[in-house]
């Protein structure tokens, strides 16, 4: 059967190349003059549907229709992925194409995939990610990401680490969040310091260290550093060192708590750590440590 959109365009084209009236051409394809004449009025929810995919696309130009509809979800609206996948491609939106690199299997006991995190706190994977300012010197940024949960507990921006610096940061993360069982590290010579060794072993904390030049074996904070680099750092050009850290913690805070996450069903990683405390009947946050005595 066909709809009175086609017909209506086959009066046109009639209308077009036979120089016939409208009148007539109806009467050939069977279309009413009203309907013919009929302008569809833009429905006005969908109309700020399709505003609110173009801010998305404006906000997160890396994200496709999926994690769009992810957020619309968050937000609040009862969409189907279907009906965003439409639109989204009526409205000509579309995430810039780039090369894949190929992903390897690593083979390591210290891995992710052997040893994964089944709870929030038990391991914690941290990395270091470079940038500059726009004088060219270095910005160094320190992330430690939970693997359960996939928030950012740390995102820390500096132009060079110590073994000591790194020891401090995990200090207070320690104390707001309590003692995580395991940490997950390359071998960089801040992470293999005797002294980071003797820390961690002081306060219990397991090092599993992946083998070498197996970047792989470390999946959840390389995928959040490619997530860092792609829609932040690459998108920001930092005149100072001040601005560069205001900037991490407000794309940090974005990340954790806005920013729908694909691994945890599109809610963002906050939100899933809320939900999950919740549905265990656990408390919000551990009880804090003190500091002084986690402190190196």
């Amino acid at each position: 059967m066909v709809g009175p959109a086609r017909k209506r365009e086959a009066v046109g084209h009639l209308q077009a190349a036979l120089e016939m009236s409208q009148r007539r051409a109806c009467n050939v394809v069977g279309q009413p003059r009203a309907t013919q004449r009929h302008r569809p009025q833009p429905d006005a929810a969908e109309r700020r549907l399709r505003e609110r995919l173009h801010e998305f696309s404006r906000q997160r130009p890396r994200a496709g229709y999926r994690t769009a509809c992810g957020q619309l979800r968050q937000e609040g609206l009862r969409v189907n992925v279907k009906r965003v996948q439409r639109l989204w491609r009526e409205e000509g939106l579309k995430v810039p194409r780039k090369q894949c690199k190929k992903r390897r299997q690593g083979t390591s006991e210290n891995g992710s995939q052997r040893r994964g995190a089944t709870r929030p706190n038990e391991v914690w994977s941290y990395d270091f990610v470079s940038d500059q300012t726009s004088d060219g010197r270095r910005l160094k940024f320190l992330c430690v990401v939970d693997e359960f949960t996939r928030e950012c507990l740390a995102l820390v921006v500096r132009r060079s680490f110590r073994a000591k610096d790194v020891m401090v940061v995990l200090a207070e993360l320690i104390a707001q969040r309590g003692v995580p069982a395991h940490l997950r590290s390359d071998n960089g010579p801040e992470f293999v310091a005797l002294a980071v060794q003797a820390w961690l072993k002081g306060n219990a904390i397991g090092a599993l260290y992946i083998a070498p030049g197996s970047p792989w074996e470390n999946a959840y904070v390389e995928s959040f550093n490619s997530r860092l680099r792609d829609e932040h750092l690459d998108r920001e050009e930092f005149a100072s060192l001040l601005e560069a850290q205001v900037l991490a913690a407000g794309w940090r805070r974005d990340y954790n708590e806005a920013r729908p996450h694909s691994a945890l069903e599109y809610l963002a990683p906050a939100v899933f750590a809320a939900r999950w405390r919740a549905s265990v009947g656990a408390t919000p946050l551990p009880a804090p440590a003190s500091a002084e005595t986690l402190k190196p």
